[in-house]
């Protein structure tokens, strides 16, 4: 007999995207919550990853997106240099319907009974004042207020961390980090893009945007008239001349659509998990397209809240951060050295990294 479970027991215990260490699976019926908590690995550390909160179509979908994402964090956190291996969380539900103080306090009760093998912080659908509820319930939470000891936004790092790795590709493909005169494609101009756009215009940048949201767009367009908005991404990663796409909005960005007709010669944007599936890497490489993985460009924000656990600098943690340009030559390097794309090349430093550790 099989079941709901049998899919997700079959990821965890036998396939290649499985290996996971540990899933929980939380339940508190007086507020309603449902939540998965997976680490994939604490070989680095204790395992940090934000909490995603979302109206999941089945909590089989819930527990897949977890496991997936922990290991996204697993990767993430070795090629930021992190003391942290990787774990993520899911609350299944609207959190417009279901999100209330007491839920956020029970899920807090969950994370604090990992005793520190699992460290919280803000994703998609929980936000930072989110997080100072949590962590009434738990002292294993980042991403907190400053009015609660945390470094708040973690957008700005984030951005920044892009634009690194914006430079890092000029680098390789130009052989000069500027932008200058590049003509950047921005899709989401939301907390993280808004700020990678600022970055750009002061490089002096020709910079097109876009946004599902046209509030986003019109706060871009008339503080920086010179910005070009355009109606849509298929418009944008069509746009002649366009040097570095960016995409800093949804997952799946980049797919068997929207490959063949991008127009840029490098990707490098702040959105998760860009590549819709395995092989887009090669085709990418296949277009002559440079392609920076997004966990590490875009690990400014895990940064952040890593450094938060230990008293927050945000000065030492731009000098972290800074240190994508780095990484990303080095992933580079190490591609053309192996005659891999770069998205296989970071994933071979960062087992690497965790396998030595795991070996002490």
């Amino acid at each position: 007999m099989t079941d709901v479970t049998d899919g997700v027991l079959h990821t965890l215990f036998r396939s290649e995207q499985g290996g996971h260490e540990q899933v929980v699976l939380c339940q508190d019926r007086a507020t309603g919550l449902k939540a998965v908590i997976a680490i994939h690995s604490t070989a680095l550390g204790p395992a940090l990853g934000g909490t995603r909160f979302y109206p999941y179509a089945s909590e089989e979908d819930a527990v897949a997106d977890a496991l997936n994402l922990a290991r996204g964090m697993s990767y993430k956190n070795a090629m930021a240099g992190l003391r942290h291996g990787g774990g993520k969380a899911v609350i299944i539900g609207d959190p417009e319907q279901i999100k209330s103080e007491d839920l956020l306090l029970a899920y807090g009760r969950f994370v604090d009974s990992l005793g520190g093998r699992y460290v919280t912080a803000c994703d998609v659908g929980t936000f930072v004042a989110d997080m100072d509820v949590v962590a009434r319930g738990s002292r294993w939470v980042t991403g907190r207020s400053p009015g609660n000891g945390g470094a708040g936004d973690s957008s700005v790092l984030t951005a920044f961390g892009v634009y690194q790795g914006m430079r890092a590709s000029a680098q390789h493909l130009w052989g000069d980090p500027s932008l200058r005169g590049r003509k950047v494609g921005v899709v989401g101009v939301g907390k993280v893009g808004h700020y990678l756009v600022q970055h750009l215009l002061e490089e002096r940048a020709e910079v097109v945007i876009t946004d599902v949201r046209e509030e986003s767009v019109r706060r871009i367009v008339e503080a920086h008239p010179e910005v070009t908005a355009v109606a849509d991404t298929e418009t944008l990663i069509r746009t002649e001349g366009l040097d570095i796409y960016a995409p800093c909005a949804l997952g799946g960005a980049l797919n068997d659509d929207t490959v063949p007709v991008l127009t840029a010669a490098v990707v490098c944007g702040a959105a998760n998990n860009q590549l819709a599936h395995q092989g887009v890497e090669k085709d990418l490489a296949d277009r002559g397209i440079l392609y920076a993985p997004d966990y590490v460009v875009n690990a400014g924000g895990v940064i952040q809240v890593a450094d938060e656990l230990n008293g927050f600098d945000f000065d030492r943690c731009k000098i972290q951060a800074a240190k994508i340009f780095d990484t990303t030559l080095a992933i580079f390097a190490r591609a053309k050295e192996d005659g891999i794309p770069p998205a296989a090349a970071a994933d071979r430093i960062a087992e690497q990294r965790m396998a030595e550790a795991r070996q002490g």
